[in-house]
């Protein structure tokens, strides 16, 4: 969704942030997604368990809640309110859990120089390999301004965000909005700010009562790396929805590389305002958007790979949504998102209208999208792109070396202004032919559409010089996420994309 609130969306009560809160109950049967003994380190110099059997006790400043997955996981839920230092330890025998909105920080404010008197400031840093889950859709990881996460998994040893019933083992492929998710606020620009003196800033996230922005473009949230995020995303009111990853007034500082979102019942990521840069993500199973931008985002995002549901939502559900400030502002006075894409594969869903739009711009948006692939399965009908609305169209949405293999190239609703838009870009096609194949080892996922590897036909397209876009950016000799078969930079952290890999 593309919604966004000035003021505070949800002040969630005592008793729902203590809805989730997880039991000492043991559970029957053994999660998915080989949680195994959660690692093979005692921790703090401990001797670790009997591999099969839950740790002791749980590492000082969490709490013992019980056992799960058949009694072999130790359950240490993470205190809801973090200041200071806390460290999330990799050890045998053991998973995390949160419980309502848990905290990192409090609010500092919008000036780093000047933070808000009372206020205190979080640093949460996750090892890697470490699992957490949550019970409900009021369970949720917030990192306060001025607060930070270190979470920094590896290729081999990704950190997992996931649902109680996942570790449990009752989840399948349709399992979706069973936790909230995670959500990062910083002190960049949106749209809701006033940036001159005095800066004030009155957004909230959507989904909570956490405020975000400020006038730092370089503002540090901390380091996520490697990191799956599963069957998240939740409705806590229509029009007001927690996603798998949000990110709002985020700065450049954060680094943001090799994430994916796994069945959110609502976006993958939305970016509300903020510089923050992407880099190699994976959205597979959103059932809304993949990535929604609002209220001024102008970061760049490189390497990201969304394949949609192929079927069952009822939304305008995109793989790219991308919105800027309300137009009730006038465009010329108005703080613009100014997306900078590059080097995704869009695969949409078997939709039976174009408005399903694989790729939509909206609102004024001022993106640049390069070195990338549109596309759907045979027969759908979902367009391939849409310039909505003529306030977009006069902000300029540009396309370089872009190709698109869908039934329907543009939505009928706003076709001239969409072709318009895309034919005055460089070494584009508006449709092609598919040469996309799925992974080498095949998938055995009903649910996902799952072909992304560049075949013949798009290795054909010449590149657009990615670095002359965004300095973030790589200088690649190919468009699209995946160049072929030998680049394999989406395996080994994620799931749910080659066979074996279950979420």
């Amino acid at each position: 969704m593309t919604g966004f609130r000035l003021t505070t969306l949800l002040a969630l009560s005592a008793s729902a942030l203590t809805l989730a809160a997880c039991g000492s109950a043991e559970v029957a049967s053994p999660g998915e997604g080989d949680f195994g003994d959660g690692g093979t380190g005692g921790g703090g110099g401990v001797t670790p368990p009997a591999p099969g059997t839950p740790a002791a006790d749980c590492p000082t400043g969490f709490s013992n809640v019980g056992l799960i997955a058949n009694s072999t996981l130790r359950v240490c839920q993470l205190p809801q309110q973090i200041t200071g230092s806390l460290t999330v330890p990799l050890r045998a025998g053991t998973i995390y859990s949160i419980t309502g909105r848990t905290a990192v920080g409090t609010d500092q404010g919008v000036d780093p120089a000047a933070p808000i008197a009372g206020s205190a400031q979080g640093i949460l840093t996750i090892e890697a390999g470490v699992r957490i889950f949550a019970s409900s859709g009021s369970d949720y990881l917030l990192v306060n301004r001025g607060s930070q996460l270190f979470a920094e998994g590896t290729a081999t040893t990704p950190i997992v965000f996931t649902s109680r019933q996942n570790v449990e083992g009752t989840t399948t492929e349709s399992s979706q909005g069973q936790w909230g998710g995670i959500v990062l606020a910083g002190r960049a620009p949106t749209a809701n700010c006033q940036l001159t003196a005095p800066v004030t800033c009155t957004g909230t996230v959507e989904g909570t009562s956490a405020f975000f922005g400020g006038a730092t473009a370089t503002d540090n949230s901390g380091r996520l790396r490697y990191i799956q995020i599963k069957f998240s995303g939740f409705e806590i009111s229509t029009g007001n929805e927690l996603q798998g990853l949000t990110m709002a007034g985020v700065g450049s500082g954060t680094t943001v590389d090799h994430i994916q979102v796994y069945n959110s019942s609502d976006d993958g990521i939305e970016i509300f305002g903020g510089n923050v840069n992407l880099r190699h993500i994976v959205i597979n199973g959103a059932d809304d958007d993949g990535l929604d931008t609002d209220t001024g985002w102008r970061g760049g995002a490189q390497f990201g790979i969304v394949t949609q549901r192929p079927a069952g939502s009822t939304s305008r559900s995109a793989g790219f949504e991308f919105s800027a400030a309300p137009t009730a502002t006038p465009l010329a006075s108005r703080y613009v998102s100014q997306p900078k894409i590059a080097n995704w594969t869009l695969v949409g869903r078997n939709a039976t209208t174009d408005a399903h739009t694989i790729a939509h711009f909206d609102t004024g948006t001022d993106a640049t999208v390069i070195n990338s692939v549109f596309t759907n399965v045979a027969g759908s009908l979902a367009g391939c792109m849409a310039i909505n609305d003529a306030d977009t169209a006069t902000s300029g949405v540009t396309f370089n070396s872009v190709f698109m293999s869908c039934g329907i190239s543009y939505r009928s609703a706003n076709a001239v202004l969409s072709a318009a838009a895309f034919t005055a870009g460089t070494n584009n096609t508006a449709a092609g032919t598919s040469t996309l194949t799925a992974p080498a080892s095949g998938t055995s996922l009903s649910n996902q559409v799952l072909t992304f590897i560049n075949g013949a036909n798009e290795n054909a397209v010449t590149p657009a010089n990615a670095p002359a876009v965004h300095s973030f950016f790589q200088a690649t000799t190919y468009i699209g996420a995946v160049q072929n078969a030998a680049d394999t930079w989406y395996q080994g952290w994620t799931c749910g994309l080659t066979a074996g890999a279950t979420c």
